[in-house]
């Protein structure tokens, strides 16, 4: 199973060069599932969820993505009121959308409260969701978890209801968990988790390194992360991580 993880657009406020290339990159890898983890957005304007939407056409589908903070209104009525609206009219309707193709279950969590600026937040009920999601899913499927916020952060990037998440990802027996936010790649293993965090994909805004994003590769509880990343010439490998997870990733 090969899966494009893609994190950060921050359209608004992105790298021209990027948006144009990234689709064609992506495709190349032929990936059966694409997912995008928040920040698709700079300030959440109906311009820039409009030049998302161009971009995600241009993606290989099918496409899951969930909310970043920067997805939802700065500092206006409409955050109070209707944080989500036009996150619902241009990206998805279902803020924790599942999307299962052959061999893939996968699962979208919302964890942006609008009454928080920056951190994140994962209910009960949310932690109880993915048990309840990705541990039917059918034995053999390669089951992700994707969240704008990374469960593993700690001190004031915590995540809020972290204990209660990681708990449900050991119980539904999860592969991969895969985040974005902090605009640095990495790659952690946690029990039998695997815990991929993307680059910035396409904005300015990078945090010591190039634009980037990830192809993740599963192979019977082989994990290998191959990032990309974009430089004068273009798109290319940068560091590729290999895992074995021995109770493993896509067991059943």
């Amino acid at each position: 199973m090969i899966i494009a993880h893609l994190s950060d657009l921050h359209l608004g406020a992105h790298d021209p060069v990027a948006v144009a290339s990234i689709a064609a990159d992506v495709e190349a890898v032929r990936p059966s599932l694409t997912v995008v983890t928040g920040d698709l957005t700079m300030r959440a304007r109906e311009r820039e969820f409009r030049k998302v939407r161009e971009l995600l056409d241009r993606l290989p589908g099918p496409v899951l993505a969930v909310t970043g903070n920067h997805d939802v209104p700065l500092v206006d009525w409409r955050r109070a009121l209707t944080p989500y609206d036009r996150w619902k009219s241009w990206i998805d309707g279902d803020l924790e959308p599942v999307r299962k193709v052959p061999g893939i279950t996968a699962l979208g969590l919302q964890s942006m409260p609008r009454w928080r600026w920056k951190n994140g937040r994962v209910t009960s009920r949310q932690a109880g969701e993915v048990v309840r999601v990705l541990g039917a899913a059918p034995p053999g499927d390669v089951r992700v978890l994707a969240l704008h916020h990374p469960p593993l952060a700690t001190g004031t990037a915590a995540l809020l209801g972290r204990r209660h998440l990681l708990a449900a990802v050991r119980a539904a027996r999860v592969d991969l968990v895969l985040a974005g936010h902090t605009h640095v790649p990495d790659v952690r293993v946690l029990g039998h988790q695997v815990f991929v965090v993307a680059g910035t994909t396409t904005s300015h805004r990078v945090r010591g390194s190039s634009c980037s994003w990830s192809v993740i590769s599963v192979d019977r509880g082989e994990i290998e992360v191959r990032e990309r990343n974009l430089g004068p010439d273009g798109w290319h490998v940068g560091r590729v991580v290999h895992v074995r997870v021995s109770a493993g990733a896509s067991s059943g």
